[in-house]
């Protein structure tokens, strides 16, 4: 104890010149200038006791150490991990069906914000799953992935403003952009790696936001594109004649030649039907999403992405080509990105460039990690707990980035691995008798 007692005060004070600037100072506008004022005496025993933690963890790291190892030995087996890679994978197909089935009867019984909510949840795990490609398959690390949701979702805006598509019309080409924009970042980072790699996309991504902010005569600049349609569900109309219309979920239609939902089915209007439909649609995408790249990894690339990912000079030497392989990690995880980019703008109805900042670049990277590098059902998980955790939590909300960097240490020092790691199947060949 006595030889970790300078580390712990060394700690403890960087812990309190981090805390003291960032919590305990403020500045507050007095008439045209502005004052530094404190902080109140809740917050100052906050960051003292802050200090405190750091101190006597730093302190007594070694017992610590050993009873946590201690708790974790004792702690009862992992039932999963005795089974067999069949089992396994029966029992992974019958939790995601469990799964998809709550998702689809839940919204019948939920509340409209809670509904509205879980769209949001559903928006995040499509990009997760996207950059898990990039990421957890491929072994790139890419900061600057809201970049791809930002062409999405801008696709959708102009070519709507300029244009007059449809969101079914703009879904697709703004995944075709987003994969042309992640296939254009692909050459520059081709001999590239790690940390020299990180600062590239992060770039990319810088430059995409400023690149939208300063072009106002076509972005509208700061002050965003808005009125943007909600989507549209297509329907058969038999009488008086055969045709196919939208259907809006406004209690009038606002396009020509459009029907309101509620008139063409002959129901009530109620408002909570738009927010039922844009949850059913983002799971429909959610689902193509998962499928989709299932398949993939179970194809001959998703094994080229992984064979990157452990070995670069191995993989070479086998014969293939790094070249398709990062180009085609970073297209395919930039399709996904410009689909949920398209449905973001759809559902808010108003995008601007402060929507696509590094912090989202930073909450969807740290979903594929917080899931486990790679894992489908760890990147829906960890999806799910950054984007409820903070709405169940408010009055924390100050406080949110901060719990955020802690809850991400204490994952690297007892599960690096994530929550649900990705477990590659195998296949074992009896002995001959």
């Amino acid at each position: 104890m006595r030889e970790n007692l300078p580390f712990a005060i060394f700690c403890a004070l960087v812990t309190g010149a981090l805390s003291v600037p960032l919590l305990g100072l403020k500045l507050v506008s007095e008439g045209t200038s502005l004052a530094i004022e404190g902080a109140d005496a809740e917050t100052w025993m906050l960051i003292s006791g802050g200090m405190l933690a750091v101190f006597l963890t730093q302190l007594f790291k070694s017992q610590l150490s050993n009873g946590l190892s201690g708790i974790k030995q004792s702690l009862p087996a992992n039932p999963v991990s005795g089974l067999s890679d069949q089992k396994r994978g029966q029992l992974e197909k019958g939790l995601l069906f469990l799964v998809i089935g709550l998702a689809i009867i839940w919204p019948f019984w939920a509340s409209r914000g809670s509904i509205d909510l879980a769209t949001l949840v559903l928006i995040y795990v499509m990009l997760g799953l996207g950059l898990n490609i990039v990421v957890g398959l491929a072994g790139l690390l890419d900061l600057g992935y809201v970049a791809f949701y930002a062409v999405g979702a801008y696709s959708y805006a102009l070519l709507y403003q300029y244009f007059g598509f449809s969101f079914w019309a703009a879904l697709p080409i703004a995944g075709l952009l987003a994969a042309l924009f992640g296939f254009l970042l692909g050459f520059p980072v081709l001999r590239l790696r790690g940390d020299y790699l990180a600062i590239v996309t992060l770039g990319f991504g810088e430059i995409i936001r400023i690149f939208l902010n300063n072009l106002t005569s076509l972005t509208g600049g700061p002050n965003g594109i808005g009125s943007i349609p909600k989507p549209t569900m297509p329907a058969v109309q038999f009488e008086p004649e055969f045709d196919i219309v939208q259907l809006e979920f406004s209690r009038r239609a606002k396009e020509e030649g459009n029907l309101p939902f509620h008139e063409f089915f002959g129901l009530d209007y109620d408002s909570a039907t738009k927010v039922v439909f844009l949850y059913v649609l983002a799971l429909i995408l959610c689902l193509i999403t998962v499928f989709v790249i299932r398949r993939l990894t179970r194809m001959p690339v998703g094994r080229a992405w992984e064979a990157l990912r452990e070995d670069e000079i191995a993989c070479r030497s086998l014969g293939l080509s790094r070249t398709g392989i990062k180009l085609s990690a970073f297209t395919l995880g930039a399709t996904f990105a410009g689909f949920a980019g398209c449905f973001f703008a759809a559902r808010q109805s108003f995008i601007s460039p402060e929507s696509f900042t590094f912090i989202e670049s930073a909450i969807i990277l740290a979903i594929v990690v917080l899931g486990g590098m790679g894992s489908q059902l760890g990147v829906i998980l960890a999806a799910t707990l950054m984007i409820i955790l903070p709405e169940l939590a408010r009055e924390f909300q100050e406080y949110r980035m901060l719990l955020f960097g802690l809850m991400m240490v204490l994952m690297m020092i007892w599960r690096p691995q994530g929550l649900l790691p990705m477990k590659r199947p195998r296949i074992e060949l009896k002995e001959a008798a």
